[in-house]
């Protein structure tokens, strides 16, 4: 590394033109919190008893978000972390030589990579036209080996909520456990009359991430559970530290996102982030009309992320002009309406994708 390139001065991504990202800039509380206490360590909860109390905080927030009246879990580094925690659980709470996890084949890849870390056999149904699990699919797949089945409350796609309450019944009809996934939807979701949560379902985990719609700091997810047996399959032995046990995946975690949650759930629950979810609904709706105007196909958004049939060249021309965008397994450009999404924004980008277009 050469001299000036040792004191150059490195600036973090803008999110001015960012449109299909789930990450988002955390509210100022949450940005203070990360650094005072981005030194500590809740991997270690007696050396740091502070961050560990705050952290037992933020697992008893979250459970208020999904209907869980004494929740079990920790703050993860994000939904992957509690997607592989969840099947590694199940794997190793199951009877079997074989494991393998159902779901529709709208999860997260985060379940391919716990798939393979994990050495279990992932199947994936095909999702219905409304681009939910297929339920009678998904079923086809359960057989005796099954360990978990998966469903997704606010798929990464398109933001749909797959029928929760009958995975969760197909689930236990195999003595499987069931997980949901609703790493973003955790925080959309409450705020609907969506079927997703402990309330309405048998869910055995769940994961959710404060650091997407939650507007805390990056690392910050959450995997919860009803059941200290989950932790207790996850632990290993720590014989040089103060605590006897560890369950998460990882070993030193910065305090950082146990903080930024607990700053964020603070100051937000439940009014702020009802209006994050009204108003991205109010921009989802907008952004869907005006494209279908253009003569776009658009996918109907029934939560916060619209997904439109973009022309390759034009895709391209509108990132070379720098909107952060991607596209889904079908194709479709997503724009997913995070905090930092405005209509401002929105006008900017249908203004040079309509001078693209001419």
């Amino acid at each position: 590394m050469t001299a000036p390139e040792m004191g150059a001065r490195p600036e973090p991504q803008s999110f001015e033109r960012v449109l299909s990202s789930m990450c988002t800039e955390p509210i100022p509380e949450a940005r203070d919190a990360a650094m005072r206490f981005l030194a500590t360590n809740p991997g270690d909860p007696e050396t740091y008893p502070g961050v560990a109390e705050l952290e037992r905080e933020v697992v008893e927030m979250l459970g208020t978000l999904v209907d869980l009246p004494d929740p079990k879990g920790y703050v993860t580094t994000g939904g992957t972390e509690a997607n592989i925690q969840a099947v590694r659980a199940a794997r190793n709470l199951a009877n079997t030589d074989d494991p393998n996890v159902v779901g529709p084949a709208s999860v997260h890849f985060s379940f391919q990579k716990a798939a393979d870390i994990l050495d279990v056999d992932l199947r994936l149904a095909p999702v219905g036209g409304d681009y939910r699990a297929d339920v009678d699919a998904v079923t086809e797949l359960v057989d005796g080996d099954t360990v978990l089945v998966v469903g997704v409350a606010g798929t990464t796609e398109y933001g749909r909520v797959d029928p929760i309450p009958a995975l969760a019944d197909v689930a236990h009809d195999a003595d499987a456990r069931f997980h949901v996934d609703a790493a973003w939807g955790g925080f959309v979701l409450p705020f609907t009359d969506e079927a997703w949560n402990f309330g309405d379902a048998a869910i055995d985990t769940m994961t959710i991430d404060p650091h997407k719609m939650g507007q805390a700091a990056i690392p910050a997810g959450g995997l919860l559970t009803t059941d200290e047996s989950v932790l207790d399959a996850l632990a290993v032995d720590t014989p040089y530290l103060e605590t006897a046990g560890q369950a998460s995946l990882t070993g030193t975690r910065s305090g950082a996102g146990v903080a930024s949650a607990h700053a964020a759930l603070t100051e937000q629950w439940p009014d702020g982030y009802r209006e994050n979810y009204e108003r991205g609904m109010t921009l989802a709706t907008w952004l869907a009309n005006a494209m279908q105007t253009r003569g776009y196909d658009v996918v109907e958004p029934h939560h916060p992320i619209v997904a439109i049939d973009l022309p390759a060249a034009i895709f391209e021309a509108l990132t070379d002009e720098g909107w952060r965008l991607s596209r889904t397994a079908a194709g479709e450009v997503r724009v997913v309406m995070m905090p930092h999404v405005t209509r401002e924004m929105l006008e900017a980008f249908l203004s040079d994708l309509d001078r693209q277009s001419r």
